[in-house]
């Protein structure tokens, strides 16, 4: 009896903890979230904003997806202060938490693929409609279920499933009518080659997403979320240096002040359209490896697809791009996707929570009867 009554509490002093760690990383997640979606909203547009009004460097609008890394250092020098004010003197802080060298090569890698993608993506931007690369770009979603499934074993439900299906169509259709919104004076052999870019960009970044969450999982190192600061850092970095070797080889240094000076909205504005096209990405970026943390990389790309609509609202609001009747219908049927993926998550959970309910009835009973 006195067992009994020493393990009770102990059992109860864990659930607050538990409820406490859930709740901060609800919150996490929910951050990394809304960093993402500025990202994901605000990046096509004005770099749209940027082609349309005279801007035609790819390498340079490339380069600006990934250059706002520096950004990264002031959260992780807040941090490395936080860490030396609440050390106990005389002990060292740490200041890199990356140790491991695959580590590091593995976020290499990426961020140069990662760099490669940013190029597929600004080459399609420079020549297709916000709404029709934002829609072709919805069909990631696809590719990231089908490499997470190889690289990372993710599980699907029947929803799951239906989602992906669901999106696949919705791009196909976009694809079967795809000429019928080509901007003014642009040939059908450029908007195919926008087209194509495209989707190899919706292609290789479906890839990249479980790329990291398989990096996460294979890494030795304990993770936290500095660490993964630290690994965005290190892949805009060496997507930064593939995108600079471009725009040296493409002569986009020598181009920028003329670029500037011819810019439809001006000079200062264009250097203002830079800067904050370089933020707006460097928030994407840090949100992305952050909801791969705090849920997996399947999330994100449903995260990614699910601001489709807003995208497209605010492409037709700012740039008046047309709106015909298949991207009504691949719109409908990405947010039916989004829909029945979400539902399957919700009835995923509330049987997930049944059985953890079960199962603590069950240890309680047999405490009981001890």
């Amino acid at each position: 009896m006195h067992s009994q009554t020493s393990q009770s509490p102990t059992k109860h002093d864990h659930q607050p903890t538990n409820r406490r760690k859930t709740a901060v990383k609800t919150a996490l997640l929910a951050f990394n979230s809304i960093l993402m979606s500025i990202g994901n909203c605000g990046g096509p547009l004005i770099l749209r904003l940027y082609f349309i009004h005279g801007g035609n460097r790819v390498w340079l609008s490339s380069c600006l997806f990934t250059a706002g890394f520096p950004i990264i250092l002031l959260p992780l020098a807040i941090g490395y202060i936080h860490r030396c004010r609440s050390t106990p003197a005389g002990n060292r802080t740490k200041l890199i938490f990356m140790r491991e060298p695959l580590l590091f090569f593995g976020s290499a890698v990426i961020g140069l693929l990662t760099g490669l993608d940013n190029y597929l993506f600004s080459y399609g931007m420079a020549r297709l409609p916000v709404s029709t690369s934002s829609l072709i770009i919805a069909s990631q979603l696809a590719f990231t279920a089908g490499f997470a499934f190889l690289l990372v074993k993710q599980r699907f439900t029947s929803y799951t499933v239906n989602a992906v299906v669901l999106l696949t169509i919705g791009g196909a259709i976009l694809a079967l009518h795809s000429s019928g919104d080509r901007p003014a004076g642009e040939s059908n052999k450029e908007y195919i080659a926008g087209f194509l870019m495209t989707l190899g960009a919706a292609v290789l970044y479906g890839f990249i997403l479980p790329l990291i969450e398989l990096m996460y999982k294979k890494t030795k190192q304990s993770l936290t979320y500095t660490l993964i600061l630290e690994i965005q850092l290190v892949m805009a970095l060496f997507g930064t240096i593939l995108c600079t070797i471009g725009m040296i080889i493409d002569n986009d240094f020598q181009a920028i002040q003329r670029e500037g000076r011819e810019f439809g909205l001006g000079n200062t504005k264009y250097y203002v359209v830079l800067v904050m096209s370089a933020i707006i990405w460097q928030c994407f970026f840090v949100g992305a490896v952050g909801v791969i943390f705090y849920s997996s990389s399947l999330f994100s790309g449903i995260v990614i697809a699910l601001l489709l609509p807003a995208v497209e609202i605010l492409a037709v609001i700012f740039f008046r791009e047309k709106f015909q009747a298949e991207k009504g219908v691949s719109l409908a049927l990405n947010l039916w996707g989004f829909v029945s993926y979400f539902y399957g998550e919700i009835k995923q959970s509330k049987k997930m929570k049944l059985i953890e309910l079960q199962k603590t009835q069950e240890i309680t009973t047999t405490i009981q009867n001890v």
